[in-house]
């Protein structure tokens, strides 16, 4: 996944916005209302595994780019992780309308977004960045993007569809289960923060 290079870099390369990386991540996000289509219109389980194998692919492959041909950006900062997140969501709920994925899972797993999203608020408040993306955060999104489509696949009539249910459900108690500890810390980070640091009176804040 994209993230921000260690430090300010001097030449202004992190404002750039037509980079690689973003490009596959402008892909990606092309993809998600194409993903809905195939899963509750068309019923096109086959292409719809087809396309989320393909989305993790690229969204491993624009990690290795930016690294690669040094292309961080700001712009990808934000972008990567919201059109992971975009993806995920928009596979639970697809599999949900399916019948596929349980409804506790959609209900832990869309819960831990809302209340990230809902302390947002505490570091920009403080002016301060968000906190640095946890490793085992990024292993839990991959394992969950890995078993959504292995769900689908156990859907359909092949000879690997008991693999591909038992290698879902695997991915996906242990995906959920990292998902929800990471979530806990990310949150305990803001609690720290919001007892740590005052919040800069609005009156003070320095527009940008």
């Amino acid at each position: 996944m994209t993230s921000e290079p260690p430090g300010p870099a001097a030449d202004g390369r992190q404002d750039r916005i037509l980079t690689v990386p973003n490009v596959l991540s402008v892909l990606r996000l092309i993809g998600v209302p194409v993903l809905l289509w195939l899963l509750l219109v068309e019923r096109a389980d086959g292409w719809a595994f087809t396309l989320l194998i393909v989305s993790g692919f690229t969204d491993f492959l624009d990690g290795k780019l930016a690294r690669l041909l040094d292309q961080y950006s700001r712009l990808g900062a934000l972008l990567d992780p919201f059109v992971d997140r975009l993806y995920l969501v928009a596979t639970i709920l697809g599999l949900l309308v399916r019948g596929i994925l349980p409804w506790p899972f959609v209900v832990v797993l869309i819960g831990r977004e809302l209340v990230l999203a809902a302390v947002l608020p505490i570091y920009k408040r403080r002016e301060l960045p968000l906190p640095e993306v946890i490793y085992l955060g990024k292993a839990a999104t991959f394992a969950l993007m890995s078993a959504l489509p292995w769900l689908l696949a156990g859907q359909m009539d092949w000879a690997l569809a008991g693999f591909s249910r038992a290698f879902g459900w695997a991915f996906l108690i242990w995906g959920t289960a990292a998902y929800v500890w990471t979530g806990v810390l990310y949150l305990g980070k803001a609690v720290a923060v919001a007892r740590a640091i005052p919040a800069v009176p609005q009156g003070s804040r320095i527009e940008t």
